[in-house]
């Protein structure tokens, strides 16, 4: 993460209210001068993969910020300077925490410290595939009950269109007093989404470069939202409303769900008739226009593009609308554990040992190669599938995660790769190509080696390779 302080006011939004043709009164402009001024404190509640690296942000630039989370575990870290985050720097956030810049706390009564609160909690689905916003109901109860007047309010969390006023607002304006009062968006507070887009591991895109989207409930909400992100974030795009910026990333996301499915069901059809999907990607992706290359896989994970789908689904029932293409391709994402293991089955029928008894050596348990995040880990889902098919001489391997927990039981990862260890196991599965991994020795080493992400192209022994979307 950057640790510069000075502010790229090329890319910036424009704090000219005129160029907007917003007039903000003497109220709003007082908060927005603070704001530019960065006199202000601002608050970010869930401290996870997206509300560290912002929380980070804004104290790299000078503001005062405090981070709320229910984990006592993660707050007491940081408060002793230890991060716990991969694409944080690890000497940046002692820095912060040091000089007091940045603090964490469980205490939600010191939302009435901040300027501003920025609301990044998880938003899950449920076991039916619907959503799950009780955190983000939780944290904007939290909100109302101990703001001041004026903050603004910014949720972050991914969800379906009409969250930020159908559940957020109608919280927010009630007080939680015996007089009834209802506080006026605009006067009393400030409201508008602004969808993250957080890429764990990506080594040029972080909070502080990547653009943001910002959408509020009133232009002011808008104009006063943006400048406060811009604090942590070199580029804005202003939105006409929250359920335009709140569509607007699942768009991103559902994008990826209907190519990564395409591709997906391309391998397995590749798979029967004998051709390299791997080969025709490439070959597609010469084409200088109208291509954009997608690659199989052993499933999706991460928190969005397998949840995004479906929240979108359940939306869009109450309008009546069946989102059949969207569904499908997430469904389609969804079989890819169960063919790989599948694929596992049927490797190991080829060779004169029972499922039982064979050897099974999982590389990679992270839903993305060279980070720790194990969230939807595809990975993980067929490890559980194999262990469901009993077969109990299962082991895997990842240098990010050191321990798991499958179908209830916790399973250490091995400490390394050998020659001798390859040569140990029946089967070898490559399900997250961490560059850690020493491929070519994984391939000469290997009895078999079922590779779900060509991590092995360039083996020079390629005999005992089973690819996945090869068909050979």
């Amino acid at each position: 993460m950057k640790s510069d302080n000075n502010c790229n006011t090329d890319n910036r939004i424009n704090t000219d209210n005129t160029k907007h043709n917003i007039t903000l009164n003497a109220e709003q402009q007082a908060i927005l001068d603070k704001i530019l001024a960065r006199e202000i404190c601002v608050g970010i509640i869930g401290l996870g993969y997206v509300g560290l690296p912002l929380a980070c942000e804004y104290a790299n630039s000078g503001v005062k910020t405090i981070g709320f989370d229910v984990s006592e575990s993660k707050v007491k870290s940081l408060n002793a300077g230890i991060n716990y985050i991969e694409d944080i720097d690890d000497a940046l956030v002692k820095r912060l925490i040091e000089s007091k810049t940045l603090e964490a706390t469980t205490d939600t009564s010191k939302i009435a410290e901040c300027d501003a609160i920025v609301i990044c909690v998880p938003t899950p689905f449920t076991a039916n595939k619907e959503p799950d916003i009780s955190f983000i109901i939780n944290a904007a109860q939290s909100v109302s009950d101990n703001m001041k007047r004026g903050t603004i309010v910014v949720l972050k969390s991914t969800t379906f269109p009409g969250t930020t006023e159908k559940f957020l607002k109608p919280i927010i304006d009630n007080v939680n007093n015996s007089g009834g009062t209802k506080r006026v968006i605009g006067k009393d507070y400030f409201l508008a989404y602004s969808p993250e887009r957080i890429d764990p591991g990506n080594q040029k895109w972080n909070t502080k470069n990547t653009p943001i989207a910002v959408g509020g409930v009133t232009p002011e909400c808008t104009h006063l939202a943006s400048a406060l992100i811009n604090i942590a974030v070199d580029q804005i795009v202003e939105l006409s409303s929250p359920s335009i910026a709140e569509m607007e990333k699942l768009l991103e996301n559902i994008f990826r769900s209907v190519n990564i499915a395409l591709v997906n069901e391309l391998a397995k059809l590749c798979d029967r008739i004998g051709v390299n999907i791997w080969e025709v990607i490439d070959a597609a992706a010469t084409k200088p226009f109208g291509f954009m290359p997608f690659y199989p896989g052993p499933g999706i994970g991460g928190h969005c593009i397998l949840i995004d789908p479906y929240y979108l689904e359940w939306m869009a029932r109450e309008y009546d609308f069946v989102t059949n293409f969207i569904t499908l391709a997430a469904e389609t994402n969804e079989d890819m554990p169960f063919y790989v293991r599948d694929m596992v089955i049927k490797e190991i029928a080829k060779q004169p040992i029972s499922s039982f008894d064979a050897k099974i050596l999982i590389m990679g348990m992270a839903f993305k190669k060279n980070v720790s995040d194990l969230r939807h880990s595809p990975a993980l889902k067929v490890f559980e599938l194999l262990d469901l098919e009993k077969m109990k001489n299962i082991d895997y391997i990842d240098p990010y995660i050191p321990e798991v927990k499958v179908n209830g039981h916790s399973v250490k990862s091995i400490e390394s790769l050998s020659p001798e260890v390859l040569q140990s196991y029946d089967i070898v599965l490559i399900t997250t190509d961490h560059t850690a991994f020493d491929f070519d020795m994984v391939a000469k080493n290997s009895k078999i080696v079922i590779d779900t992400r060509n991590a092995c192209k360039n083996a020079e022994n390629r005999n005992n390779i089973v690819l996945l979307g090869d068909g050979k």
